[in-house]
């Protein structure tokens, strides 16, 4: 009778995208507008900023992508993929062709 291994699952610790893309982590979501107005739990936003974490190498090796760790950006959710890492699922692997703007400080 031949023995099975045994494989250990170790605990993800980094994710890296692959290809054209990033890892974003998303703000948190708004639940008021500067003017006081309460915005209900369901509303659906077409885009939605947060943080790069992490960048692929492809983009990272490209001059022609402005994109860089740690940028504050503006995304398009709706081509983004969840990364279930963290228990809120705010951490979306996004292709560059989704992320719309790089906010930069003057």
């Amino acid at each position: 009778m031949a023995k099975q291994k045994r494989i250990e699952t170790q605990p993800l610790e980094i994710v890296e995208p692959i290809g054209k893309r990033v890892l974003i982590r998303k703000d948190e979501d708004k639940k008021q507008t500067r003017g006081g107005i309460q915005l209900p739990d369901n509303i659906e936003i077409p885009t939605i900023t947060g943080r790069i974490v992490t960048i692929s190498a492809e983009v990272g090796n490209c001059e022609d992508i402005p994109l860089r760790q740690y940028d504050k950006v503006l995304f398009n959710p709706k081509g983004a993929i969840p990364v279930d890492f963290e228990g809120d699922n705010r951490l979306f692997v996004v292709e560059i062709e989704n992320v719309v703007a790089v906010f930069r400080k003057s």
